[in-house]
């Protein structure tokens, strides 16, 4: 599991670990029932306190998206489909609804946002496409 955590964002650290692991949760890279790193091992590879690190956890485990195993550890829970494109979407949304205010606060047409929008749409599709 990849975490790129920035200090300078301005965005809380748990809230930071709670989005990627979420993130990575609803692309596959991590699937239903591979367990998570520890509390400990992860703050220590990310030079974070435990704490963030358990609060981050607490928060997906809140969310349904992991579930702790008594004396083992965190796993990614399974999840279904439905629930699976609600998450996704509102993942998108929140990242589409940063990315409509910075175009209307540089005055870009809408018509060009949504030409920008799928001109990269389709450059990285093609990308991933040409992986598979």
């Amino acid at each position: 599991m990849l975490l790129d955590i920035d200090t300078h964002s301005g965005v809380p650290i748990y809230r930071q670990v709670i989005d990627q692991i979420t993130q990575q949760i609803m692309a596959g890279q991590v699937e239903a029932g591979e367990q998570l790193p520890s509390v400990r091992d992860l703050a220590a590879r990310l030079k974070v306190n435990p704490m963030t690190i358990s609060k981050a956890y607490s928060f997906l485990e809140a969310g349904n998206l992991v579930e702790r195993q008594r004396g083992v550890g965190l796993f990614v829970a399974k999840i279904g489909p439905g629930e699976a494109e609600q998450t996704k979407a509102e993942i998108l949304q929140d990242l589409l609804r940063k990315a409509a205010v910075t175009a209307v606060q540089l005055e870009i047409d809408p018509d060009e946002a949504v030409r920008l929008f799928r001109e990269l749409y389709e450059h990285y599709d093609s990308r991933r496409r040409s992986k598979l």
